[in-house]
């Protein structure tokens, strides 16, 4: 769903667990991350506090893409390092106005 409705307006590229995100991000930067909060491995809280903690990938725009939606979920993931919190099912084009915004 992600590369169809964002596929258009910028370059995609997948990992399949935190620690692949992590590498790839390393090896080659992108403008911003989506991350879900339920990933196989390192979940998306970790994977986030990861990515924030590392030199080459801290200021990289982390956006946390869940269906997990109570304030308590979300606190976790600004606590993570989140710099956005989008909650399933979402607007393509909030999303996309927040990517923009970050990048």
């Amino acid at each position: 769903m992600l590369k169809a409705s964002l596929g258009n307006e910028f370059s995609l590229s997948y990992a399949n667990s935190g620690t692949s995100c992590l590498t790839s991000a390393i090896a080659e930067p992108p403008d911003a991350i989506l991350l879900d909060v339920c990933m196989p491995g390192l979940d998306g809280y970790d994977t986030c506090r990861l990515l924030k903690n590392t030199p080459e990938t801290e200021q990289i725009p982390v956006v946390m893409v869940s269906g997990l939606e109570t304030e308590l979920e979300q606190k976790a993931g600004f606590d993570a390092g989140c710099d956005a919190y989008v909650v399933k099912p979402f607007s393509v084009k909030t999303l996309i106005e927040k990517i923009k915004t970050l990048v």
